[in-house]
């Protein structure tokens, strides 16, 4: 009925604060209890001025839910300015943010995920497997090692093998390549890609 009458389903600005009345008068009296839920946000340097505007705005509420935030950037431009900052968040914001520090991974927490990972996804890896399994982990990235779980797995199914194996892990890693290897394969044949921007620059200066 809503496509047709044209409702969006949008709560109206007095419904909402009808409501907001309401549950704070329950809570006074003690027949309700705010239980502030959860609110995640994943790569929130894509996030722009006016939705940090509004975050900003909403964490000034009795209603505002627990708000976690994870980037991966550094300094980097806050989208729909020209400003830099921390993480592309404003400093306002990020001011008051409690920011939790990361580190890498150490070769036996590595080995550790690598485990779980392979008892969740119902995978026999032998401990040499494991073990060149947390190398790549260490070399190249946790994902990519990650990656190659399941790979190796149907490699090892296809040699009707009871565990996966070493050589099992190497063959997937000849058939894939890590970004490091990537990288050097652009590189050494850049002259060979469509609108190379190296080539573009060779062009360039060549005339």
């Amino acid at each position: 009925m809503a496509l047709f009458s044209g409702d969006t389903g949008e709560i109206k600005p007095e419904v909402r604060e009808q409501i907001n009345i309401k549950v704070a008068e329950w809570r006074e009296e003690g027949k309700a209890e705010i239980v502030p839920g959860v609110l995640f946000i994943d790569e929130v340097h894509m996030l722009d001025i006016e939705c940090f505007s509004f975050l900003n705005q909403s964490m000034e509420s009795d209603l505002s839910p627990i708000l976690i935030m994870a980037s991966n950037r550094g300094i980097t431009k806050i989208r729909g300015t020209d400003q830099e900052s921390p993480h592309g968040i404003p400093i306002d914001l990020l001011d008051r943010l409690l920011i939790i520090p990361t580190v890498p991974y150490s070769k036996e927490e590595i080995h550790q995920i690598l485990k779980i990972r392979c008892d969740e996804e119902d995978v026999e890896m032998s401990a040499e497997g494991l073990d060149v399994l947390t190398k790549m982990g260490v070399d190249t990235s946790l994902r990519y090692a990650i990656q190659m779980i399941t790979s190796s797995a149907l490699v090892c199914a296809q040699r009707k093998g009871s565990d996966v194996q070493p050589q099992d892990i190497a063959k997937v890693y000849s058939l894939f390549v890590d970004v490091q290897r990537s990288t050097e394969f652009l590189k050494e044949y850049t002259d060979s890609f469509m609108f190379s921007e190296r080539q573009d620059v060779q062009m360039k200066d060549s005339e």
